[in-house]
């Protein structure tokens, strides 16, 4: 009795997870490189590396060959910095790339002010350093903020130089 329960319990299993698929990757890497194109290179890398603590992995130029071949930027070249959260293999690829030229829109006040990637998210072990640097390089906090969320979380909202928004989450120490 106890074999057919047995072998009635693994038919059941089989056919309740028959219909059930796992998704088969089709990519060789499960980071995301985030490219943003920022006005001043230096002014960008100050605030994403001395303000909220990034970390600079690695540069490379797109020269006009490329960048003509490729339809990145039909012929202009640029200089790319290579920022991650940590330097790790499995850390996003924070990509700032400048042509040196001033963006062709108003910078948003608020995240609805334009379409595309507007903002992105880093939760944070302690937001209290990084409040105090970017308080140190008079960056602009919006909104009421550090907002406390649920627990000991907190919300802090700050723009970097061009505009996108950079969402804070986590305690404060």
């Amino acid at each position: 009795m106890k074999t057919v329960t047995a072998k009635f319990s693994l038919l059941l299993i089989a056919l309740l997870t028959s219909g059930i698929a796992y998704a088969q990757s089709n990519f060789s890497s499960k980071v995301i490189g985030i490219g943003v194109v920022v006005a001043d290179l230096q002014r960008s890398l100050d605030f994403y590396v001395n303000g909220i603590g990034m970390v600079k992995t690695g540069s490379f130029t797109i020269n006009e060959e490329f960048s003509k071949r490729s339809g990145l930027a039909n012929g202009a070249s640029a200089a790319v910095t290579i920022l991650k959260l940590e330097n790790s293999p499995e850390a996003t690829d924070w990509k700032l790339m400048s042509f040196n030229t001033k963006a062709s829109h108003p910078k948003p006040k608020f995240i609805q002010d334009d379409t595309g990637m507007q903002y992105i998210t880093i939760n944070v072990k302690a937001l209290k350093p990084i409040i105090e640097r970017l308080t140190q390089m008079k960056v602009p906090f919006l909104g009421s903020t550090p907002t406390p969320l649920n627990g000991k979380s907190h919300f802090v909202l700050v723009q970097d130089p061009d505009g996108t928004f950079i969402e804070l989450i986590g305690p404060l120490e």
